[in-house]
């Protein structure tokens, strides 16, 4: 195992909220590479590359952590073969903060045959039919070969809306959770706690005590926005909000509209994720403050603004929509590359622009003005 932390560096992480708004909050995570300013918006390097879009772009349009995938990581190439690169941030040239998941959403998500006991889980590879099994030591273990400032415990991610099947995976992932913090070795990495639960408010109010108690360095929401509505998951964010503790970052997973952002922000989340800014793109879809533009639309052929006039991403600055829609239509591989610069800047420029709010103390009206204003809400 190798790590880029330079020898003669103390790691150390810790969490300072500066500023609150209600429940909102403005905080900063310091890391061994650097400070993440919350809110924040992660963008998703699924293999070790956010889609189309290079690191210098990612800087440049100011994003200070990416998430990786250890599932998929682990499959291909492989987390010894990363370990031996140099870590994952060498691997990929991110030298700022990173982000791993576990892999067990995959695990559940991706593979048609599977086993489950209390030793972890035995699936088949999505890529060639390979047996492999993934248990709380072994996801650490993986992990730790990445090389991420922030890790996550393996946990169960169960459907939203089956009680008992909830109730048997909230047991699991919290003793996966106590197997997790038992075998984690590295001090360079933050590990934080899962809370599960489905839609069922005394699930997560129990999960969320009991992975408060453990000691992790943060705490992650899991198993929402997997099916159930919006309200049912403000319902859950709120439950949560009023028993994790304050003086930890919470991180609400695979969640990334803007409306979902400015809500989860108002019950008290600091840092979100989500692959659609760039699966959006890939589909010919624009982000903007009040919705969704799908550019394929012929109406757009001879427009000659910009997708969002009050944008100042590059793609903004530089291409009218009606060019957008000529890469589409040519099927040219920039069409994915300028809507993923677009609807990246968006995110990261709404948590921006939430944080500058809550520093003012008018955080309540910018998200009700923000949220007023959305034609998909």
């Amino acid at each position: 195992m190798q790590s880029d932390t330079p020898a003669n560096s103390i790691p150390s992480f810790s969490f300072q909220v500066q500023a609150q708004a209600g429940r909102a909050r403005a905080g900063v995570f310091h890391t061994p590479h650097g400070d993440i300013h919350t809110p924040v918006f992660a963008p998703v390097g699924t293999q070790a590359t956010v889609k189309a879009i290079t690191p210098a772009q990612l800087e440049e349009m100011g994003a200070s952590i990416v998430l990786s995938n250890t599932y998929h990581l682990y499959l291909r190439p492989g987390d010894e073969l990363v370990a031996e690169m140099g870590g994952l941030h060498k691997f990929m040239n991110w030298p700022h903060p990173i982000l791993t998941d576990s892999g067990g959403y995959q695990v559940f998500s991706l593979s048609d045959s599977r086993k489950l006991d209390e030793t972890g889980v035995t699936f088949k590879s999505h890529i060639d039919g390979s047996l492999h099994q993934i248990s709380p030591e072994k996801a650490i273990a993986i992990q730790e070969n990445l090389g991420a400032d922030i890790i996550m415990a393996f946990d169960e991610c169960a459907p939203p809306y089956e009680h008992d099947y909830n109730l048997r995976a909230l047991r699991r992932t919290h003793a996966w959770a106590e197997r997790c913090l038992q075998v984690k070795s590295r001090p360079d990495q933050a590990l934080f706690g899962i809370v599960q639960g489905g839609v069922f408010p005394e699930l997560r109010e129990e999960s969320a005590r009991f992975i408060a108690s453990l000691g992790f360095s943060g705490h992650a929401i899991g198993g929402l926005s997997v099916g159930e509505t919006k309200a049912e998951m403000h319902h859950m964010l709120e439950v949560v909000d009023f028993v994790l503790p304050e003086d930890k970052p919470r991180y609400l997973m695979g969640v990334g509209s803007p409306e979902d952002l400015v809500n989860g922000v108002l019950r008290g989340i600091d840092i979100f994720d989500c692959v659609l800014p760039t699966r959006l793109a890939r589909h010919n879809t624009a982000m903007t403050r009040t919705g969704r533009l799908n550019l394929m639309n012929a109406s757009f052929s001879r427009e000659a603004g910009p997708i969002d006039e009050t944008c100042n991403c590059y793609t903004c600055r530089h291409f009218a929509r009606g060019y957008l829609r000529h890469l589409i239509v040519a099927k040219e591989m920039l069409a994915a590359t300028l809507l993923s610069l677009h609807n990246l800047h968006t995110l990261l420029q709404l948590a921006r622009e939430m944080r500058q709010a809550i520093f003012e103390g008018r955080f309540d009206r910018f998200a009700a003005e923000f949220l007023a204003a959305r034609n998909d809400t």
